[in-house]
């Protein structure tokens, strides 16, 4: 039997989906769905600590290069927090774990920050609490 899964994960989807709804549970692909539900989770995750690093490599440059701060730099700020903001809002049991996420995010965003502005003189831990880094009125001076 061709396994759709592997096969035409679009099909498999709709499939699956077909079956959810007319409650024909026992033609349920079980272990693929709890693996593709797993993976659900951990894609919201990897975009959480992605959009962190992104504002927190924004939030360092602004600080640390004062006299290059260009509206791109601060819309890119702006952007991120209200990306996360939706993300947060749309997966409220992310918040949960965003202080854990800044730390993580952190050390991507020195490599980025040092590979952009070839400053190599960023703390090692961040400087800001996940507050100030969601709060829209907080720039680091």
């Amino acid at each position: 039997m061709e396994n759709l899964h592997e096969t035409d994960f679009y099909a498999w989807t709709q499939q699956q989906t077909a079956f959810l709804r007319n409650h024909d549970l026992e033609q349920l692909d079980v272990v693929n769905l709890i693996e593709e539900v797993e993976e659900m989770g951990r894609r919201e995750k990897r975009e959480l600590e992605s959009r962190l690093e992104v504002l927190l490599m924004h939030l360092l440059k602004w600080q640390y290069q004062p006299g290059l701060r260009s509206r791109s730099w601060q819309l890119t700020i702006k952007e991120q927090r209200l990306r996360l903001a939706k993300l947060l809002n749309e997966n409220p049991s992310l918040k949960s774990i965003l202080a854990d996420y800044v730390i993580s995010a952190y050390a991507l965003a020195i490599i980025s920050a040092e590979r952009e502005t070839g400053l190599d003189t960023f703390p090692e831990t961040c400087p800001y609490t996940a507050e100030q880094t969601l709060n829209e009125e907080f720039m680091p001076e």
